[in-house]
């Protein structure tokens, strides 16, 4: 497959545009990262009913993204990470609220395959991944700038298999994008979240990269400065109550945020 094929239906995969973020009704418009979809999609129905308040607006994409859309102005009240880099840039760019931020989820890394691949692979240190992806493409999210892509990028370097890849990778713009490369087939191996690949059917997992090939995998949320509604207090503490958790963990994620008593 070309490049801009690749490029195309990285772009297709998207799970939400940008633009959706532009809430006209007063809704709460929250940007969070591609992986989260399937919880926090979950516990945002809940909360719409629970709370009696309009569904809030969420954009998913790649951190860095989001981040970039902040930094320009983007009507975010909350921003949900999947990294501590990307939450330090807006950060550092004065566009958090002071003493919102919270680390709230951890994660870890897979290498997954099409459901039918008979494809085994013992990952440890000088695993000759190159050779399982052959002619293939060993899907992943941008390597420099999405934090699932980042991740991966450093447990193959750890390990010693990112020399023999890097000239075979198929980047996507986010980890579902490269999550659905798999789940079609167009590429025989990927790297995503261990949550991706539970809320796919089409992909299997393979092996998980062991822990310290990489760095922790901490998804942190915060409020933005130009949040103006009390909706985003509510929601942010209402992803650290135990109704939040059980969905959260029931997608596999690692719940580290301190339980809150909200509903």
């Amino acid at each position: 497959m070309k490049r801009r094929e690749w490029l195309g239906l990285a772009a297709a995969a998207a799970a939400q545009p940008l633009s959706m973020a532009h809430a006209q009704d007063g809704a709460l418009v929250i940007f969070a990262a591609a992986s989260l979809k399937n919880a926090l999609d979950e516990i945002a129905a809940a909360w719409t009913k629970e709370a009696g308040k309009p569904a809030p607006r969420i954009s998913y994409a790649a951190s860095s993204a989001l981040a970039k859309q902040l930094e320009q102005g983007a009507p975010a009240a909350l921003f949900i990470s999947a990294d501590t880099d990307w939450m330090d840039y807006v950060d550092k760019k004065g566009l958090i609220k002071n003493g919102t931020r919270v680390n709230l989820l951890g994660n870890k890394i897979v290498l997954i395959a099409p459901k039918d691949s008979s494809l085994a692979l013992d990952i440890k240190p000088g695993f000759d991944l190159a050779k399982a992806v052959g002619n293939g493409k060993l899907s992943m999210a941008n390597v420099e700038a999405v934090p699932a892509g980042k991740y991966g990028k450093a447990a193959l370097e750890k390990l010693g298999a990112w020399t023999g890849v890097k000239d075979k990778i198929a980047q996507a713009e986010n980890v579902r994008a490269a999550l659905l490369l798999v789940a079609r087939g167009e590429a025989p191996l990927g790297i995503v979240y261990s949550t991706d690949a539970a809320a796919e059917p089409n992909v299997k997992i393979v092996d998980s990269f062991p822990a310290d090939t990489y760095p922790p995998i901490i998804y942190p949320a915060a409020e933005t400065k130009q949040s103006r509604t009390a909706d985003a207090k509510l929601f942010l503490d209402h992803l650290k109550s135990s109704k939040a958790r059980t969905a959260f963990e029931k997608q596999g994620f690692t719940v580290l945020a301190k339980s809150s008593t909200s509903t």
